[in-house]
């Protein structure tokens, strides 16, 4: 498969995973957490699925197309080992939706981080929240959740705060 129809597969299991959260979450409160703003095309997608709930973004630097960056005070800039335990720290109301496209091209590295984020995705997570991620979680206190159809196991990661 050539990188670009992996990547094309990619955004298309992150809008179909995003999507159904959504239908899910319909008239529950709470905020939204993006780790990865990249372009900003998923931040922009997720103010159209999650319009009127705070979307905090997490990255190491803005490099977004400029209608796509969050104003300031929901735009964490940093490591994310740092920045995402932080957040946790404050007290937010439980997060309905944390999207984690966390993934470096480095997969070990990137399923490391993926482990050290973990805990914290837990703590921020309100029960019956969900994580949807690029990287597999082994967690207990989150569920493996059925993907959307067109979703291959693999692709994407969708898990549900049950507890």
């Amino acid at each position: 498969m050539s990188r670009l129809d992996a990547f094309i597969r990619r955004m298309q299991a992150q809008r179909a995973c995003i999507d159904a959260v959504a239908g899910h979450s319909r008239g529950q409160s709470g905020p939204i957490l993006e780790l990865g703003l990249g372009n900003g095309r998923t931040y922009d997608h997720l103010r159209a699925c999650f319009a009127g709930h705070p979307i905090y973004v997490f990255d190491r630097h803005v490099a977004a197309h400029p209608d796509c960056i969050p104003p300031p005070q929901f735009l964490r800039l940093g490591d994310f080992r740092s920045t995402v335990p932080a957040f946790a720290a404050e007290g937010h109301p439980g997060a309905i939706l944390i999207h984690a496209d966390i993934g470096s091209g480095d997969d070990a590295a990137s399923r490391h981080l993926a482990s050290d984020l973990a805990p914290a995705w837990v703590r921020i997570l309100a029960i019956g929240g969900f994580l949807a991620s690029d990287q597999a979680v082994d967690q207990v206190a989150l569920t493996p959740w059925p993907l959307p159809d067109g979703v291959d196991a693999g692709r994407y990661h969708l898990y549900r705060r049950l507890h």
